[in-house]
């Protein structure tokens, strides 16, 4: 049995595509991101997973930042999820929760609700929280306070909250990507529906060459091969100092992409593979579960 470490506490979204995922391994719920990652390094964990994308919010910068800054980690699966987001409150305050002093959630979930929360709480504070289970957690724990959280059903179940409103995300298409992290290049596979083969890369450019990013994104071009994804981020050297993480969408093969690989770093361009993998999708049973 193998120990996955995920981002906390229980009925997290993260915990819901593991539950999935690895029905039959042991799950370790963890504070934060780096938390999850820092487990596989240290040993206590074999695999993590963790968020990376948000079809509405765009991509979570801490699991980039972490994984290229401080994790010697390889990616070696990706979980897509569906997102519903719930308007959860205490039952003790099941009748009144249209006057909420609060509204707890992680950033990502108060954002991906925005407009539920500009009609209905307007001038009410939101509370940042690490996850949308800890804000459940926290509202199950203080019946006292009028609040309340934006989480998922389970969340509802797991911390015995009442659904005040359903599905108060923005917008009917929200879907979350899940990186499957490990200390080790072994391929994983699950018994759940294939989205397809993908490498993702990091590409740091030399200093003042004008015209790299094209010539970079031209050894793709010219091979006919996709990109998935493209996005920078601060090196943390100075302003100005980016790196580039590429999504290519196909996993690395005997011939293009290496090729690819080898023209960037003749252009004086580091380049590092965080992982060549396939794509699943966990369903419905993640909010059903």
């Amino acid at each position: 049995m193998r120990k996955i470490a995920f981002l906390g506490p229980a009925a997290t979204f993260t915990d819901i595509a593991v539950s999935e995922a690895f029905p039959n391994d042991e799950r370790i719920p963890c504070v934060t991101i780096p938390e999850c990652m820092d487990y596989v390094i240290e040993g206590k964990a074999e695999l993590a997973v963790v968020p990376i994308e948000n079809a509405l919010e765009g991509t979570v910068n801490m699991t980039i930042d972490h994984l290229f800054h401080e994790a010697d980690l390889t990616i070696v699966g990706e979980l897509t999820a569906p997102i519903q987001q719930h308007l959860l409150v205490h039952p003790d305050n099941a009748d009144k929760w249209t006057e909420a002093k609060r509204v707890l959630s992680h950033p990502h979930a108060i954002a991906q609700c925005h407009k539920f929360l500009h009609r209905h709480f307007y001038g009410i504070p939101s509370q940042q929280m690490t996850s949308t289970a800890a804000a459940a957690k926290y509202v199950s724990e203080h019946p006292e306070e009028c609040i309340v959280a934006i989480a998922n059903s389970l969340s509802a179940r797991e911390y015995g909250l009442y659904t005040a409103k359903a599905d108060i995300h923005d917008f009917a298409f929200n879907h979350t990507r899940f990186l499957v992290l490990s200390k080790t290049h072994e391929e994983l596979s699950f018994s759940l529906p294939k989205t397809g083969g993908k490498t993702t890369i990091v590409v740091t450019l030399p200093t003042d060459r004008p015209g790299t990013l094209h010539q970079v994104l031209a050894t793709f071009a010219w091979r006919n091969l996709n990109l998935a994804k493209i996005e920078s981020r601060p090196l943390k050297t100075g302003l100005g100092n980016y790196f580039f993480i590429i999504d290519v969408a196909q996993r690395i093969d005997d011939v293009l992409v290496p090729g690819a690989f080898a023209e960037m770093e003749a252009l004086g361009c580091k380049v590092q593979v965080l992982g060549s993998y396939y794509g699943y999708e966990v369903g419905q049973a993640a909010e059903k579960a």
